[in-house]
């Protein structure tokens, strides 16, 4: 799989240049270039990154855009903050529907946002729990960066390199059209990955490469229209992770009508 260098902008200029992906992967980066893979510590961003620019990743049909959001120190704190804070979902909450079957999640998962919304996917309806001061900190942040406002946040919370996610889109009905989704991630990096709904399974009817990431800690994920029409994404099992990850994915979703 090609790798694809983030390009970094000369001394005195401010023009920013593309990440163009047609397969590839973005690793996790510090200020300076280097490259870096942490398995079971915490990966950090340099406390000069936070003001890098934004880092363009593009294919067919994929439109995203990556940049560290918070410092380490702050990232830090506000990882602690979730672990202590956050309350995830149990009972028939914590299963999905797949193909007809009921699974457990592999992942600690739970939905907080405004009261009259709410979310389903899998064969499951999620209430969102009221918003709590450090989850409104780091939308605020988002909003800050980007110009766009949210009203309800999904969290995932992976233990190590043996919970994952396995491949999706985010394109449920309640979804306002074509609004981004921001995806937020503490803790561990890990291989996150990309694959166009044209290239998947054995009667793919063309070949285009997936794009791999890897999301550093306190970095914000922007998926902008239409990723989620035409990509598929993944967090998949890396057993050599010790370290736990919490992923935030913020939406605009639509309130539905009473019946």
């Amino acid at each position: 799989m090609d790798k694809f260098l983030v390009k970094r902008p000369s001394s005195g200029k401010n023009k920013q240049e593309p990440l163009e992906m047609k397969g590839g992967e973005l690793d996790c980066m510090r200020d300076g270039g280097e490259k870096k893979r942490p398995r079971s510590e915490m990966p950090g961003a340099d406390e000069s990154f936070v003001h890098s620019p934004w880092r363009q990743i593009r294919a067919e049909g994929l439109n995203c855009d990556y940049k560290i959001l918070f410092r380490k120190t702050e990232a830090d704190k506000i990882f602690q903050e979730l672990e202590k804070e956050v309350e995830y979902f149990e009972g028939d909450l914590t299963k999905v529907q797949v193909f007809g079957k009921w699974h457990s999640i592999p992942r600690k998962q739970v939905t907080y946002g405004d009261p009259e919304l709410t979310y389903t996917y899998s064969g499951v309806t999620f209430p969102p729990k009221l918003w709590i001061p450090v989850l409104n900190r780091i939308r605020e942040r988002i909003t800050l960066a980007t110009g766009h406002t949210f009203n309800f946040v999904l969290i995932n919370r992976y233990k190590d390199g043996c919970d994952h996610i396995g491949e999706h889109r985010d394109d449920e009905t309640e979804l306002v059209p074509r609004s981004p989704i921001a995806s937020v991630s503490f803790g561990a990096c890990r291989d996150f990955f990309f694959r166009h709904g044209a290239s998947r399974g054995k009667n793919a009817s063309c070949h285009i490469e997936p794009v791999k990431l890897q999301l550093a800690h306190g970095s914000l994920l922007m998926m902008n229209y239409p990723t989620n029409v035409y990509w598929y994404h993944s967090l998949p099992t890396r057993k050599k992770v010790l370290a736990p990850r919490i992923n935030l994915t913020f939406r605009k979703v639509m309130a539905l009508p009473k019946k």
